[in-house]
């Protein structure tokens, strides 16, 4: 038996390995075998994350991250969790390979998958083009054109957000009706570099090495028309992946992990949540690995006061 189990391999995940290998917790990090490395590794330039002046590429990062979490002792594995039984003292995690890993603490790291347009072009120009968040990459279409999928108060706030780089945004959404709350809705329309598509959807894109052109369709009378730009940000939304922790973790209504006040803690004592799989608002790298930190201290400080008679079990 362990004494943690880290789920999740992206800069949540890592840190958290970081910090509690380095209080000799010999933690357990499970990364998936197919996404190890988290949303990041979907990224090319990442130029706003603390210590790398000149940018550093999204893949790479993860590496070093792996890399430190390892050099301290945390042993990585590449394998999917199926089923968590986080009943008891002992949480007990069963991997797609068909084994039962056992710890007495486990810190749930699993992050959130933003939510694509399933449109051909999407995968093959990510990272080249396409792009889930203006805050991580916006610099890099200064003096450009991008559009913004969209219709809620993230798409509002990217739109206007990358003004203060692209020349021109064009914000499509595909009804005459933006969800989007008034003040937002009002702010955009009256920036002068926005403009509205609306009742538009994207069917398709394409371009060479990087994306060049939008195939839009009309949702009112199925014309169609192509738009040239040199970014497109899609802004509809992403779900934290909590679909292991159904029924087992109290949840909140916009479905991140719910955690006692500023704290990792969740509903069942010595398990924590970090990263982006609690957080709605920010999702940032830095912020996740602030996160990672935090669990890790708190898993630290949950097992130095547990029973001698539960912590002397033998491996």
């Amino acid at each position: 038996m362990r004494q943690l189990i880290i789920i999740g391999s992206g800069p949540a995940g890592y840190t958290a390995g970081i910090y509690a290998a380095r209080a000799n917790l010999a933690p357990l990090l499970i990364a998936s075998s197919v996404t190890n490395g988290g949303e990041l590794m979907n990224t090319t330039d990442v130029e706003n994350y603390p210590g790398f002046p000149e940018g550093i590429q999204g893949p790479d990062l993860m590496a070093l991250m792996q890399q430190q979490a390892e050099r301290f002792g945390t042993e990585v594995l590449l394998d999917d969790v199926t089923d968590l039984d986080l009943s008891g003292d002992v949480k007990k995690v069963t991997l797609g390979s068909g084994r039962t890993e056992e710890a007495l603490a486990v810190i749930f790291a699993t992050g959130s998958a933003y939510r694509k347009l399933g449109v051909a072009g999407e995968d093959t120009f990510s990272g080249y083009g396409v792009s889930w968040c203006a805050t991580c990459d916006g610099f890099f279409f200064r003096e450009k054109v991008v559009a913004v999928v969209g219709g809620g108060d993230s798409a509002m706030e990217e739109a206007t957000f990358l003004t203060k780089f692209a020349d021109r945004v064009i914000l499509i959404h595909r009804s005459e009706n933006l969800r989007a709350s008034e003040i937002m809705q009002e702010r955009a329309r009256q920036n002068p570099k926005i403009e509205f598509r609306l009742n538009t959807v994207v069917d398709s894109m394409s371009g060479g090495d990087k994306l060049t052109t939008l195939h839009l369709r009309s949702t009112t009378d199925g014309s169609t028309s192509d738009l040239e730009v040199d970014g497109l940000f899609v802004a509809i939304g992403s779900d934290p992946r909590t679909h292991l922790v159904h029924g087992k973790l109290d949840i909140n209504a916009d479905g991140t992990v719910w955690v006692d006040g500023r704290s990792s803690r969740t509903s069942v004592p010595g398990v924590f949540a970090a990263g982006d799989v609690l957080d709605p608002t920010y999702r940032q790298a830095v912020t996740a690995a602030g996160s990672g930190t935090v669990a890790a201290l708190d898993a630290e400080h949950y097992l130095a006061a547990l029973p001698k008679t539960l912590t002397a079990v033998p491996a």
